[in-house]
This record gives C-alpha cells, sequence and structure tokens, in this order.
C-alpha cells in the first residue's frame, strides 16, 4: 500500500487470522509489518503488527462513533472481549464521554477478567458490567460494537429485533454477528472502503445473504471524514468496517517517526 501526497508512506502487512489458536492459548491475529522507502522500494522498517492492527482498528471504530453515534450515548455493547474487544471500548470511551455504562459479553467466560483488567484505567468512573447473553448485552445499547472472529460461513446472532430504534451497530468481524436486516434496514449504512466492501462481496464469501448492495451504501469512512456526506445521527445507523491497509501504513509510519525521535529499535543489514 502507497499513501501519496505529503504523507508519501509504503509498507504492507502479513498477517494471519486463525480462530482456532484461541482454544490453545494463542493469539486470533498475528502479523509483520514492513516499511519501505516510497522512492527507492528499499525496507526502511520491520516491526509487529499485532499492536497496530488491535489499535488501528479501535480507533477506526471511534472514529465511525464520532460521526455517526449519538453524542450523548450512555451505554455501549461490547460482544467479544479479546483484543480487539479492548481496544474497540477504549476507542469509544474516548469518542463518547458521556458515555456511563459498558455491558460486555464473550463465549469463553474468562475473557471477562483480562477484558476489565485492560479497560480498567480507561474507565474513570464508567461502570462494566458482564452480561450472561447477547441479548442482555445489546438490550437498550447505544451503540453496539462486535468483535468476534471472523468466519467463512457465519452463523449470525444479533437479531434487529433486540436492538433499539436509534442505535449504531459497529461490525468490525464483517458479516460474522449482525444479522444481516440489522444493516441491510438501517436508515443510514456505511463501510470504512467502498471499493474493498464491494469488491469482498462480489466474490462470494462475505457479505451475503442480505447485506447490503452498492445502492444501500450511504458513504464510506473516508468521504464522511473528508466532510464530503455528512449522515445524520438519527434511527437505525449500521457500520462494516473491515480493515484497510492505508490505516496501517499510516500507523507504522508514525511508529517508526517516534521510535526514531527516541531511539528505539535496532539497525539490522539485510
Amino acid at each position: 500500500c502507497w499513501l501519496g501526497g505529503d504523507v508519501d508512506a509504503a509498507g504492507i502487512k502479513w498477517v494471519a487470522g486463525y480462530p482456532i489458536n484461541q482454544a490453545a492459548g494463542l493469539p486470533y491475529i498475528t502479523g509483520i509489518m514492513v516499511l519501505n522507502d516510497s522512492q527507492t522500494g528499499f525496507v526502511k522498517a520491520i516491526m509487529d503488527a499485532n499492536w497496530i492492527t488491535a489499535w488501528r482498528t479501535g480507533a477506526a471504530s471511534g472514529v465511525c462513533a464520532k460521526h455517526l453515534a449519538d453524542p450523548d450515548s450512555e451505554t455501549i455493547a461490547v460482544i467479544g472481549l479479546g483484543v480487539q474487544g479492548r481496544t474497540n471500548t477504549v476507542a469509544l470511551l474516548e469518542a463518547l464521554p458521556k458515555a456511563k455504562k459498558i455491558k460486555a459479553y464473550d463465549n469463553y467466560p474468562g475473557q471477562f477478567g483480562k477484558y476489565r483488567d485492560f479497560v480498567e484505567p480507561f474507565l474513570k468512573g464508567r461502570e462494566v458490567v458482564p452480561c450472561g447473553s447477547v441479548q442482555e448485552t445489546v438490550k437498550d445499547a447505544d451503540v453496539v460494537v462486535t468483535c468476534t472472529p471472523i468466519v467463512a460461513n457465519p452463523k449470525r446472532f444479533v437479531r434487529s429485533e433486540w436492538l433499539k430504534e436509534e442505535m449504531l451497530a459497529i461490525s468490525v468481524d464483517y458479516d460474522s454477528a449482525f444479522d444481516a436486516d440489522v444493516m441491510s434496514e438501517a436508515g443510514i449504512f456505511v463501510c470504512d472502503d467502498l471499493n474493498q466492501y464491494l469488491w469482498t462481496q462480489a466474490h462470494g464469501v462475505y457479505f451475503q445473504e442480505g447485506y447490503p448492495k452498492e445502492e444501500q451504501i450511504m458513504a464510506d469512512m473516508g468521504q464522511i471524514c473528508a466532510g464530503l456526506v455528512k449522515p445524520a445521527r438519527k434511527g437505525r445507523r449500521g457500520a462494516v468496517l473491515m480493515g484497510i491497509a492505508s490505516h496501517d501504513v499510516m500507523t507504522a509510519r508514525l511508529i517508526l517517526e517516534k521510535a526514531a525521535e527516541k531511539n528505539i529499535g535496532t539497525t539490522v543489514e539485510i
């Protein structure tokens, strides 16, 4: 991926996601980030991609909430309490300072303690409630974010009738969690990158069985952040945030700049 203009950064993320790793106590997502000189192609830096993937994904949800959620939102629901669930929570709390309660659920009961420990420094007095079911978790939530493993043949489990009419549904797990009508019947539906969403959908694996088609997509987040489209904050709003390469490259470039300033890292000859 190359970012032009004043950014002028290039790189690639070699990443893998294996849901079965969780049962063995291994990370679901692993990867390496490589930054290149945009003029010569030579490698400038190699770094861990796990941290980048975790935080840029959470940040994307925070930006989405900043533009689409009710700024007076008080209740956030988080489904999936692994790394992505934790960073998404932190970002949503930053974007929604009036939030008072986080309702949390995971299939693995042991995840809640780790989740609570991670988000504790960011709570600032807010309440975190462990829930016993998905339905209980999403009930009355102003914002719902799903952070479960991405699977090719999903058994979707978040029902439209469980959700408020006035709310924002954010998926960072493709179409694995939300029923299609949550997104297709939303008054506003957006994605992080229109072409990536449509390309993925056209290949016939993800975003099938009723997920929004091109004519149902109001905008992508790039258009919204640039001020080209200003969505209303009323009714049901849906967002699919797949993760895009430009976020990885930009985040990696910032990390490299900070590392150079602090003289952190090891110089090697390849």
